[in-house]
């Protein structure tokens, strides 16, 4: 008891205190005053209903799906390509993978602040490229057009969470008997036989782990898309993240903020129950 105490402290301290406090600030009046006086009367669901009844809350659940949708497919599909590609022997594999791994470890306002330059409307290298390759015939506001915000968005994610995704696929396909692609190749398999009856069902618990993180590391994504747009241009790349953060520090409402923010809670605690059945089910 005396070695898991520290253990049990810290997480008492910092996730279940938080957490708690979270979702009893969601029941609450809780105003800026309140943390001085300590008074935040009780108002049930009020707060719930306030944001299911805001006229921007269906966009922005929209907003949500569509990001973190786009995220999840392209990432794991070009980190199972790239996975593919690496588990391979050819000169500098190692180093390459290494490269690979730089979008992963940049810190998220870097990589946005960078993008947010690439994607810039006049001066960006994206639009310059797109021109000089005859791919436009005008500059595209990437950040600053309501049909094109979440798009960029998207795309910037995409591009920090591939590196995640090809590491935990490379590591599964490390796994896949060399012996049974031999044997179906003997038989006339072909590689996109060996691929789709032999690697990607043993990939599958692997599979299930890389998308639940994945969803639960996208759903709360707040850095890159405060940095690039801030949930704009009117709303359009706002998500539940931006919304919480826009109720709790912008209009300081910290009622409604919580909730949204437990809305979020709900969500994760959804998916990190399918990723532990999913890794004891492996484990078995």
């Amino acid at each position: 008891m005396a070695f898991l105490a520290p253990a049990w402290l810290y997480i008492a301290v910092f996730y279940l205190y938080p957490l708690i406090a979270n979702v009893r600030m969601g029941f609450q009046d809780y105003t800026v005053s309140s943390f001085y006086t300590g008074v935040a009367p009780y108002v049930g669901w009020a707060n719930y209903a306030a944001v299911f009844q805001d006229n921007n809350f269906g966009r922005t659940v929209l907003n949500t799906a569509l990001f973190t949708v786009g995220s999840l497919v392209f990432q794991f599909g070009i980190g199972l390509a790239l996975a593919a590609f690496f588990n391979r022997r050819f000169p500098l594999n190692g180093l390459l993978r290494s490269l690979l791994l730089v979008p992963w470890l940049l810190p998220l306002v870097v990589s946005g602040t960078a993008w947010r330059w690439i994607l810039d409307t006049d001066s960006g290298v994206l639009n310059h490229v797109l021109l000089a390759l005859h791919l436009t015939d005008h500059p595209i506001p990437w950040l600053a057009s309501t049909h094109d915000a979440l798009t960029a968005v998207t795309m910037v994610n995409i591009w920090i969470g591939i590196p995640f995704n090809t590491v935990i696929l490379y590591g599964g396909l490390q796994g896949v008997p060399t012996e049974l692609h031999e044997a179906a190749a003997l038989d006339g398999a072909g590689a996109w036989q060996r691929f789709w009856r032999i690697t990607f069902p043993l990939l599958r618990p692997v599979t299930v782990v890389a998308l639940a993180l994945g969803l639960i590391y996208t759903i709360k994504v707040f850095d890159v898309i405060m940095v690039l747009t801030q949930g704009g241009p009117a709303g359009s790349s706002q998500t539940l993240t931006i919304l919480a953060y826009n109720d709790s520090f912008q209009q300081l409402l910290f009622g409604r903020g919580a909730a949204v923010g437990n809305l979020l809670i709900l969500v994760a605690v959804v998916f990190a129950a399918i990723y532990l059945h999913a890794t004891r089910k492996e484990a078995r």
